[in-house]
C-alpha cells in the first residue's frame, strides 16, 4: 500500500510503497535500531516498518530477503560475513573489509540486493569529530576483537590516516587471519598480549569490538592508556558503561575521552537511513526517540527495584 505523504510531516510528496526493514542477528532483543529507524520513518511520514529478527543462520532469512516487501536490513553478529550470499553486488569498502552490515534493495535493478558497510564510515566520522582532543594526532590505534566489527574498525583507522595499527584477540589465529586478509591494503600488527605494545608507542585511539559481558575492567592493562590524551570507542552499548570505558576512566588521564557504543550505533544508522530512503537522516528526532526509550526503560527498572524492596 502506498503512503500519500512521503516527506517531512505536513509536506506532501510522491507516494511511497510500504516496505519492511529488519535487523538480523543473534542475542539482539535489546536492539535500539527499531526505535531509531522508526523515528526516522515517522519524521518523513514513510509507511515502512523496522523489526528485530533473530536467527542462527542466514539461510533462514531467504523468504524475508526475497520478498517484494523487503526494503533492507541491518546485519549484526554473527552474520556480517555470511550475509553476502544474498548480495548481487557489494561495495568496494565492504569487499575490502570482508563484512556487510547493511542490505539495500535496489528497485532500479529489479529488486537486487546491494551490500554495504556503514560501521566503518560511522567510526570514521567519530574519529574525525573527536580527533581534536588529540592535538598530537591519531598516530597509533588498537582494535580489540576479531569479528566483522573489528574489520570495519581497522579499515576506519586506515582511512583516517592512523599510521600504526595494532590488533588483539584472545584467539590469535583469528586476528592473524584478518591481518592477512587486509595485508594487500594496509599493515596490521597482531599482538600476543595487550601488554605487548611498547609504553612509548601506546595507542592514541582504542576501539573495542567485543561484547561487554566478555570482559572486566581488569582485562585492560593500565599501560594501554599511557598517552597523556587519547580516545576510546566501544562498539558495545549494553550496558552503556562498559568495562572498557570504565577502564579508560580509571587508568587514563582526564584528557582521555570516551565514546559510547550507542553513538557508534547512531552514526552508522544515520548512513543506513540515507541509503534506504534517499533522505538525510533526521538526527535530532532519532536521538530524541532513543532518549525517550532510555527514560522509559529506566523508569521500569526503578519500579521493579522498588517492588523488590
Amino acid at each position: 500500500m502506498a503512503n500519500e505523504l512521503a516527506g517531512p510531516k505536513g509536506k506532501e510528496s510522491q507516494a511511497v510503497a510500504a516496505k519492511n526493514f529488519w535487523i538480523f542477528g543473534q542475542g539482539i532483543s535489546f536492539s535500539m535500531s527499531p526505535t531509531i529507524h522508526s523515528a526516522g520513518f515517522a519524521h518523513y511520514n514513510l509507511p515502512h516498518t523496522y523489526e528485530i529478527h533473530q536467527t542462527k543462520t542466514v539461510e533462514e532469512l531467504r523468504s524475508l530477503i526475497t520478498s517484494s516487501a523487503f526494503g533492507g536490513a541491518s546485519v549484526t553478529m554473527p552474520h556480517k560475513l555470511a550475509i553476502s550470499m544474498y548480495c548481487a553486488e557489494i561495495s568496494e569498502q565492504a569487499k575490502i573489509i570482508g563484512a556487510v552490515n547493511t542490505l539495500i534493495r535496489d528497485e532500479s535493478r529489479g529488486g537486487q540486493i546491494y551490500g554495504e558497510n556503514t560501521d566503518w564510515s560511522g567510526l570514521a566520522s567519530l574519529l574525525r569529530d573527536t580527533s581534536r582532543s588529540c592535538p598530537r594526532g591519531l598516530n597509533t590505534g588498537l582494535v580489540i576483537g576479531a569479528g566483522g566489527a573489528s574489520r570495519a574498525a581497522l579499515y576506519a583507522f586506515h582511512k583516517s590516516g592512523v599510521k600504526q595499527i595494532y590488533l588483539f584477540n584472545r584467539t590469535k589465529s583469528r586476528a592473524e587471519a584478518i591481518a592477512q586478509a587486509l595485508k594487500p591494503y594496509f599493515k596490521i600488527i597482531v599482538l600476543d598480549q595487550l601488554t605487548d605494545i611498547p609504553t612509548d608507542q601506546g595507542p592514541d585511539v582504542i576501539i573495542g569490538t567485543i561484547p561487554a559481558d566478555k570482559t572486566t575492567i581488569e582485562y585492560f592493562p593500565p599501560a594501554l592508556f599511557s598517552k597523556p590524551e587519547g580516545i576510546c570507542i566501544d562498539m558495545a552499548y549494553k550496558p552503556r558503561l562498559t568495562p572498557l570505558m570504565m577502564a579508560t576512566t580509571r587508568w587514563g588521564s582526564p584528557a582521555w575521552s570516551t565514546v559510547p557504543g550507542v553513538e557508534v550505533l547512531m552514526q552508522q544508522g544515520f548512513e543506513q537511513f540515507r541509503l534506504w530512503t534517499g533522505c538525510p537522516a533526521p538526527e535530532l528526532e532519532m536521538r530524541q526517540a532513543l532518549a525517550a526509550k532510555d527514560a522509559t526503560e529506566a523508569a521500569v527498572i526503578r519500579v521493579k527495584e522498588t517492588a523488590l524492596m
